[in-house]
């Protein structure tokens, strides 16, 4: 088989997986994929099929393998000395907004809707380890030149954008935070769904407190109105999975690689499931936006509330990552984005004062 024809296989079997994980398996994958549209039924979004593959991705098949895997890992059942805390902060601010997406639609510039970026100054439609690598960032830690994007958020045409240092929580999903290894370079996932329901929000197992402002929580829709008052902003949190197969950086899904902890039977112990036994840091947006008073025309550029979803692709120095997993999430302690635990000063920390590895 030419590697035309590997290429374009590959797209059709990553657009047919995609609508199966987006519960539109009843959509067929056009033979000429550059024509499809999948109409999701939500007023102002529709999701085009991808007709490109990463240059990541040697074969076009949506599948990014590990190398090297990580095998022989049995999910960590043990139960360490409790510490309420394990987890450091990534403060990153936003770069920029771009209708991208470099691992649902990669090489295809445009072809999504648009999203606001944060952390890597140069995330656009062709982005690849590579080029995230050597690119710029605007978290405080210069080490860390992941990119992190979600649906831009409008109040009527107009943008509305997280301003300042946005906070990313990197924490322990699991019971036996030793047990959590740093993200392998180059893994990517998306979390939650553009055409995920109102009700598929709410049970998501990312979901944390909804859309909230004020004394209003827990809602899958943007609350009617906030009070308008200066120190009033929309928030939201959302957890990803952190669980890893070990096998792969990408799936044409784009998720499946990856799985939400389990509890382990008989206890109240969070434990990762068999087929994604590498425990990995469970990332947290928590996204603050400068709007209030008047929220009826508030909407995301993917649709309504409950279409909120991000994405992440980690490009962090390998060194600093590490330094703050081991020292943070592994040792227990509640850090900052240099890896500091005021509560803790004893344990020093992993960053010196400009964020970098000592």
């Amino acid at each position: 088989m030419s590697r035309r024809s590997k290429i374009l296989s590959g797209a059709l079997v990553t657009s047919a997986l995609l609508l199966t994980s987006l519960g539109l398996s009843g959509v067929a994958a056009s033979s000429t994929p550059s024509a499809a549209v999948v109409h999701t039924g939500h007023t102002g979004h529709t999701m085009a099929l991808s007709t490109a593959s990463s240059p990541e991705d040697p074969d076009g098949d949506g599948y990014i393998p590990a190398d090297p895997p990580v095998t022989g890992v049995t999910p960590s059942t043990q139960n360490p000395p409790h510490r309420y805390f394990h987890e450091f902060q990534a403060n990153c601010a936003v770069s920029h907004t771009r209708p991208d997406d470099p691992i649902v639609y990669p090489q295809q510039p445009g072809k999504s809707h648009d999203h606001t970026f944060m952390g890597n100054t140069t995330t656009n439609a062709g982005s690849t380890t590579a080029t995230l690598s050597a690119g710029g960032t605007t978290c405080k830690a210069p080490g860390d030149l992941s990119g992190y994007w979600m649906p831009t958020l409008y109040n009527g045409d107009k943008p509305v954008l997280p301003v300042g240092p946005q906070v990313i929580y990197y924490k322990a999903g699991v019971t036996d935070y030793t047990s959590v290894r740093p993200f392998p370079k180059g893994l990517r996932f998306v979390v939650g769904s553009p055409v995920q329901s109102a009700d598929e929000f709410r049970h998501h197992p990312g979901f944390v407190e909804g859309w909230e402002c004020g004394d209003s929580f827990f809602n899958t829709e943007f609350p009617a109105t906030c009070p308008a008052r200066p120190d009033v902003q929309l928030n939201i949190r959302f957890q990803t999975p952190s669980c890893w197969d070990g096998r792969y950086l990408d799936t044409p899904d784009h998720k499946s690689h990856m799985a939400y902890p389990v509890v382990k039977p008989g206890t109240n112990d969070n434990v990762c499931p068999a087929d994604h036994p590498v425990a990995l840091p469970m990332i947290e947006f928590k996204m603050a936006f400068p709007v209030n008073g008047d929220m009826s025309k508030v909407r995301l550029a993917s649709g309504p509330g409950h279409s909120f979803h991000y994405d992440f692709f980690n490009a962090w120095d390998d060194r600093t990552l590490k330094a703050l997993v081991d020292h943070c999430v592994v040792g227990g302690l509640q850090c900052d984005a240099r890896g500091y635990d005021e509560t803790h000063p004893e344990a020093g920390a992993a960053l010196g004062a400009d964020y970098r590895l000592p």
